[in-house]
C-alpha cells in the first residue's frame, strides 16, 4: 500500500476502548429508537449494550453473483456470458492503485485508522436521525458498508433482504458489530478488495471488474485518476449520480472534482498537479453496452449452438431441482464453461449453406454435427439470424398462423430449429429413418446377404384407414411404394439400402417387427417430442407403425447426426453434449457433462451396418455389393471413406442427407419448420452439397481412416445353404423344394430360353448357394428348346420309368 496511508493499530487497550464505546453508542441507538428523550440515560446505554452482546456477529457464508463466461472449444474465443449482476471478481493487486485511493476518499477517508467503526459518525448519525429532520446521515464505513452487501447476498428470504438493507437504526447496530468482527477476521486490504468487488456502480454493473469494462472498457488496472475517482463518486447514489442523464452528468462531475479528487490530494495519494490534470478528463456520456444471454453472442453464428447448451443446462438436475434454481446458478455461479463449437466448422459450415440458400428464404436448411464416441456437438448451423427481433418477418407461410397474423421464422428466430425443444418438436426426415430397420434385423439374425423380392407395390399387413391414399385398393392395409414407382427386384441390405427401396424395407420390418425397430430408434437416441408419434411410439402401438421405417416421425437433425454418430462409434451411444470442461470460480472441474456413453447394440452389428450404409453415398462396401447409390458425389468430395443415406419425404417436402467419418457425422434437413405440410418441391440439390462440403472441410486437415469390417461372419454371410437344383421341375415342386430348403422361393414373372419344357422350371437365381430364408427367384421356361423324342439322350423317361438321380 502507498505510503500515505496510516499503519493500522492494533494496541490492545485501544481495541477494549473502542469495543466498550461501541456498546454505549449501541445503548444509545437501541434507546434511541424506542425512547429517544431517555438516549442518553445510564439505565438505557445499560440495557442497550445487553443487546449489543446479544446480536449474532458472524456473517453467514455467501458467494456475491459472478458472470459465467462460455468459450468455444478452443478454450479462448468467448462465445456468451450469462449473469444476473454484471460482477466479476478480482484481486487488488489487479486493481489500479488510484481506484484504491479514489474509493477511500470518496466513501471513507479515515478507512486505514478505524476498526471497522466511525465512532464519532455513528453517533452524530444517531442523534441526527433521531430527530424529527427529513435529512438521514448515513456514517457508514467501506466494513459496514460490504457487511450490509454480505447480509443481503447472503439472505436465504426477501424478509432477510428488508432487514438487511432497511433504513433503520437496528440494522445500524447490527452492522457496527458485524462490522468489528470482520476486521479481526480480515485485513484491511481483504476487505478493501471485497468491497471494490462488490460495490454497486449503476448501469447492471457491480463490482470494479464490470465497472471499469462499461465505463471505458477498460481493465481495472487500467483506469486512470480521473476515471477511478468518477468510479468511486458514483457508488454513493449510482441513480443519482448517472453521467449519461443531463442532470447525473453535472452532478457526477461536481462530486468527482470538488470532493473526491480533492480528497485524494488531501490523503496523498496524488500530487495537487495530478488532482487538476485528472479534472479536465472526459467524462462519459454513453457507456459499453453488455450482453446478457445467447441473444447477445459474439458472432450470430454461435447463437443456435449457444441456444443448445443454455437448453442442455436448463434441463441437468445436477445444477438445482427446478429451472429456476438452475437459471439462477447459471447466472450467478462464475462458471468457465468450455464447449464443444468448433468456430470453423460452423464458420465453414454456415457459409456452405449461404452459397445454396438465402437467410430470408422460407425453407430453412439445418445442418447439425456430432463427434462419434464422444457426442460432442461440433456445429449447428443454419439460415436464419439467432435473435429475437422478428419485427421485419413476414407472415408464417402457414394458412392458418397468416390469418392470425402469426410471424414467420424467417429470417429471424431463436427456436430450436436443429435440435428441437419448446414448440419445435422435429420433421419428417424419410429413408434416413431406414437404418433402425436395418440395425433391428441384423440384431434379429437377418445378414447382410439378406433377400426380399421387392415388388412395384408391397400390400403389408399394417392396417391404415381405408379412405387413406396409401391404402391398398378395396381394403384397410397398408401398400406402400417405391419413390417414382418401380424398383422391382431382387435386393439385399447393400442393395435395397443403396437404392433406398422401400419395398424391401417394409416386408423386413414386418419380419423383425415394427415394435423391435422402434426400439432401436429409442436406444440411439431418437427422442419423440411430437404427442402423436409419442403416442405410436410407446408399447401397444408400436408394433403397428408400419411406415417408420419411411422416416414418418418427427425428428431433428441432432438426433440423427448423433444416431449415425453412433454407428461410426461401433455402437457406442453418447448423450449429445455442448461441454468439454465446467470450472468453478473456485477453479473446481466439474464432471457434468463429460461423455456419457453406453452400448447401444454391439460392435459388429454396428460395423454391419456401416458397411451397407456407405452404399448409399458413393462408397464401397467391403464384404459386399452396393449395387446403387442415391449421393453417389459424396464419397469423391469428401475424400475419405464415408457413409450415410438421403431422406425424401411423400410429395418430397423435406430433404435429407447424412453423411459421416470415423470423425464426424453431419446431417442436414432442408424442411420448411413453419408450415410443413407446404406444397413446394425440397431439392437435395441444395442439401445435398451443403453436408458432403462442410464434411469434407472437415476432413481435409484429419487423416484417412477405414471402417473395420465385422468380425462375426454370419451378419454378413448368414447360414449358407445350397440351393437345390430345380431346373426341369415343374414350378410347384420347384417351389415346395425351395421352401423345404429354407429358402423363400418366388417365380419370375417372365420367362428365359431354356432346354426345359415350356412352363417348367429352367434354374434358380442365385444358383448353388445363398441365405437361410433369402429369396431365390425360380426363372420359367419358355419352351424354346425341342423337346428330344422319348428315348433319345435328353429325353424325359417313359410314364413309370425310373428317375434319374438328381445333380
Amino acid at each position: 500500500m502507498s505510503s500515505w496511508i496510516r499503519r493500522r493499530d492494533h494496541n490492545i487497550f485501544f481495541n477494549v476502548f473502542a469495543l466498550l464505546t461501541c456498546g454505549l453508542v449501541a445503548g444509545v441507538v437501541v434507546a434511541a429508537a424506542a425512547f429517544p428523550v431517555a438516549a442518553m440515560s445510564g439505565l438505557t446505554a445499560k440495557a442497550g449494550g445487553d443487546a449489543f452482546a446479544g446480536l449474532p456477529g458472524e456473517l453467514k457464508d455467501f458467494a456475491s453473483p459472478q458472470i459465467t463466461r462460455v468459450y468455444a472449444s478452443d478454450n479462448k474465443t468467448q462465445i456468451a456470458q450469462f449473469y444476473d449482476e454484471f460482477r466479476s471478481d478480482v484481486k487488488l493487486k489487479d486493481i489500479s492503485k488510484h481506484m484504491v485511493g479514489a474509493m477511500i476518499a470518496a466513501e471513507d477517508r479515515d478507512f486505514y485508522n478505524h476498526n471497522g467503526v466511525d465512532l464519532k459518525g455513528v453517533a452524530r448519525a444517531v442523534v441526527n436521525n433521531s430527530g424529527k429532520s427529513d435529512s438521514k446521515q448515513g456514517a457508514s464505513t467501506i466494513t459496514m458498508q460490504w457487511v450490509r452487501m454480505s447480509l443481503a447476498y447472503s439472505a436465504t428470504s426477501p424478509t432477510e433482504v428488508v432487514k438487511a438493507t432497511e433504513d433503520t437504526n437496528k440494522r445500524k447496530v447490527t452492522e457496527i458489530k458485524y462490522a468489528m468482527q470482520v476486521e479481526k477476521k480480515y485485513s484491511k486490504d481483504e476487505i478493501l478488495e471485497r468491497y471494490l468487488n462488490m460495490a454497486p456502480f449503476g448501469k447492471a454493473t457491480y463490482g470494479i471488474f464490470a465497472a471499469s469494462k462499461v465505463y471505458f472498457n477498460k481493465k481495472p488496472k487500467e483506469l486512470t485518476i480521473g476515471q477511478a475517482a468518477l468510479l468511486a463518486a458514483i457508488v454513493r447514489a449510482p441513480s443519482f449520480y448517472d453521467p449519461t442523464t443531463k442532470n447525473g452528468y453535472e452532478e457526477i462531475r461536481q462530486r468527482r472534482n470538488n470532493y473526491v479528487i480533492p480528497g485524494m490530494v488531501e490523503a496523498g495519494a496524488i500530487t495537487a498537479a495530478q488532482g487538476e490534470a485528472a479534472k479536465k478528463e472526459a467524462i462519459p456520456r454513453k457507456v459499453q453496452t453488455v450482453g446478457n444471454g445467447c441473444v447477445s453472442v459474439a458472432n450470430n453464428n454461435w447463437g443456435f449452438f449457444c441456444d443448445f447448451f443454455y437448453r442442455w443446462w436448463m434441463g441437468r438436475p445436477e445444477f438445482g431441482a427446478t429451472e429456476f434454481d438452475r437459471e439462477r446458478r447459471l447466472k450467478s455461479g462464475g462458471y468457465r464453461i468450455t464447449t464443444t463449437i468448433d468456430l470453423k466448422a460452423t464458420s465453414q459450415a454456415r457459409g456452405r449453406i449461404a452459397d445454396l440458400i438465402k437467410e430470408k428464404d422460407k425453407n430453412a436448411l439445418l445442418l447439425a454435427a456430432v463427434e462419434p464416441r464422444t457426442g460432442k456437438v461440433k456445429l449447428l448451423s443454419t439460415n436464419r439470424k439467432y435473435t429475437l427481433d422478428n419485427s421485419k418477418n413476414p407472415l408464417s407461410s402457414d394458412p392458418a398462423k397468416k390469418r392470425q397474423k402469426v410471424k414467420a421464422t424467417y429470417p429471424n428466430t431463436v427456436n430450436p430449429l436443429l435440435s428441437g425443444g419448446g414448440d419445435i418438436t422435429g420433421y419428417q426426415a424419410g429413408s434416413v429413418m431406414k437404418i433402425f430397420t436395418l440395425i433391428a434385423a441384423l440384431e434379429k439374425g437377418y445378414p447382410l446377404h439378406y433377400t426380399i423380392k421387392a415388388e412395384k407395390f408391397f400390400r403389408s399387413k399394417y392396417v391404415v384407414e381405408r379412405s387413406s391414399d396409401s391404402a391398398c385398393p378395396g381394403t384397410h392395409f397398408w401398400c406402400p411404394q417405391n419413390s417414382g414407382g418401380g424398383g422391382e427386384g431382387v435386393y439385399n441390405m447393400w442393395t435395397g439400402f443403396g437404392r433406398s427401396i422401400n419395398t424391401y424395407f417394409v416386408p423386413l420390418e414386418e419380419r423383425v417387427g415394427a415394435d423391435k425397430v422402434v426400439d432401436v430408434a429409442k436406444r440411439f437416441g431418437v427422442k419423440f417430442r411430437d404427442p402423436t408419434d409419442a403416442r405410436y411410439a410407446s408399447p401397444g402401438y408400436s408394433q403397428q407403425w408400419g411406415a417408420f421405417t419411411l422416416g414418418v416421425s418427427a425428428t431433428t437433425p441432432l438426433d440423427m447426426a448423433n444416431a449415425y454418430a453412433t454407428l461410426a462409434a461401433d455402437g457406442m451411444y453418447c448423450e449429445p453434449t455442448p461441454i468439454e470442461q465446467i470450472t468453478t470460480r473456485d477453479n473446481e472441474k466439474l464432471d457434468i457433462g463429460k461423455p456419457n456413453c453406453n452400448q447401444a447394440t454391439s460392435v459388429d452389428v454396428a460395423r454391419a451396418a456401416v458397411d451397407a450404409a456407405r452404399c448409399p453415398v458413393g462408397d464401397r462396401a467391403r464384404t459386399g455389393s452396393c449395387g446403387g447409390a442415391t449421393a453417389r458425389q459424396v464419397r469423391g468430395v469428401v475424400d475419405r471413406p464415408v457413409f450415410g443415406k438421403t431422406g425424401t419425404t411423400d410429395r418430397d417436402r423435406t430433404a435429407s442427407l447424412i453423411a459421416g467419418t470415423t470423425s464426424l457425422v453431419v446431417a442436414g434437413y432442408l424442411v420448411n419448420p413453419d408450415y410443413q405440410a407446404h406444397k413446394d418441391r425440397l431439392r437435395h440439390d441444395q442439401v445435398n452439397p451443403a453436408v458432403y462440403r462442410t464434411l469434407a472441410d472437415y476432413m481435409e486437415s484429419r487423416p484417412y481412416v477405414q471402417f473395420k469390417r465385422p468380425e462375426n461372419r454370419k451378419l454378413v454371410y448368414g447360414d449358407q445353404r445350397r440351393i437345390p437344383d430345380v431346373e426341369c421341375d415343374s414350378l410347384r415342386s420347384a417351389r415346395n423344394r425351395l421352401e423345404n430348403a429354407g429358402f423363400y422361393p418366388v417365380t419370375s414373372s417372365t420367362e428365359v430360353e431354356s432346354e426345359c419344357p415350356k412352363g417348367t422350371a429352367a434354374g434358380t437365381e442365385p444358383s448353388g448357394r445363398t441365405v437361410k430364408g433369402g429369396v431365390v427367384v425360380i426363372n420359367v421356361s419358355s419352351g424354346k428348346g425341342a423337346e428330344p423324342p422319348p428315348g433319345t439322350p435328353g429325353a424325359p423317361p417313359p410314364s413309370g420309368a425310373p428317375q434319374p438321380p438328381r445333380r
